[in-house]
């Protein structure tokens, strides 16, 4: 039960993340990578402070691990430019499941017969979304869709290499430190489009400490406990919870191509999770 319930905190707060920069996007209270760049600086400082307090020293994932999560990092802000808060978190996750998908294989992790079919139905409802049509209600950007598939690719390699963290608190935050040079790299590249507000700082900080920093060290303290495809299905909820908090709090349109393309991704995820029957 408290393993479930630290799945759903984490969950909740991936979503929440999608919701607090496409919000500072929308109101252009700040730029895409600057945003990136503070969730990471601020995310960065309280774990260090929180590793610090506790006697312990900064780890890190290695050089795959700071890199994927720089580029979810900045991936997923950019990508937030032109996708709503439900599109862009179902472009995300269903990139996240493909990648540790083909981790779990690579690695020969044993994958029973529901999670495949699980995630082929899953993967079918994330088609379904990005197929366009002439009636379509949904357009979605590509070159929004090309970051967010950037940031998933980023996101599940960060997921599969998290599986292997020894303190997740000390790892967390030695990633969040050398991703900040990456993200002030890409600051300094697009200093000409710089915006900074108030309200957009204090959501990156919201987004950096809370959402992110908290929310990451519960998803790599879970990680060792969870099959790589189980947590790539489990993470499959975040969409449907970004789209609530989307339609709630933004005011974005809940059409049916997403309802149905949702649906979809919920029945793969309960399917992939159905445990395998006694022989």
């Amino acid at each position: 039960m408290r393993l479930l319930f630290l799945v759903a905190l984490a969950m909740v707060a991936f979503a929440a993340n999608s919701v607090l920069n496409r919000l500072a996007l929308a109101q252009m209270a700040i730029d895409p990578a600057g945003f990136a760049a503070v969730r990471l600086l601020s995310g960065g400082v309280f774990l260090w402070v929180a590793v610090l307090m506790r006697g312990g020293k900064i780890a890190s994932a290695g050089v795959g691990g700071v890199v994927s999560l720089a580029v979810y990092m900045v991936g997923f802000s950019f990508a937030y430019i032109t996708l709503g808060t439900g599109v862009g978190a179902l472009i995300l996750f269903g990139g996240v499941q493909v990648t540790m998908f083909a981790g779990a294989v690579f690695a020969r992790e044993s994958l029973p017969a529901a999670r495949w079919i699980g995630a082929t139905v899953a993967f079918v409802g994330l088609i379904y979304l990005l197929w366009p049509s002439e009636s379509q209600s949904l357009q979605i950007s590509f070159v929004g869709a090309l970051m967010m598939s950037a940031a998933a690719v980023g996101w599940g390699i960060y997921s599969l290499i998290g599986r292997h963290a020894i303190d997740p608190l000390a790892t967390t935050a030695g990633n969040f430190i050398f991703a900040i040079p990456l993200s002030l790299l890409v600051v300094l590249l697009s200093a000409s489009h710089a915006t900074y507000t108030v309200t957009g700082v204090t959501l990156a900080i919201i987004s950096g400490v809370v959402t992110s920093g908290m929310g990451y060290v519960v998803w790599y303290a879970v990680l060792p406990k969870l099959p790589s495809t189980v947590a790539a299905i489990s993470m499959l909820t975040v969409p449907i919870i970004a789209s609530i908090g989307g339609v709630l709090i933004l005011n974005e349109p809940l059409t049916n191509k997403l309802v149905i393309a949702t649906a979809l991704v919920l029945a793969g995820v309960l399917i992939s999770l159905k445990r395998p029957s006694a022989a």
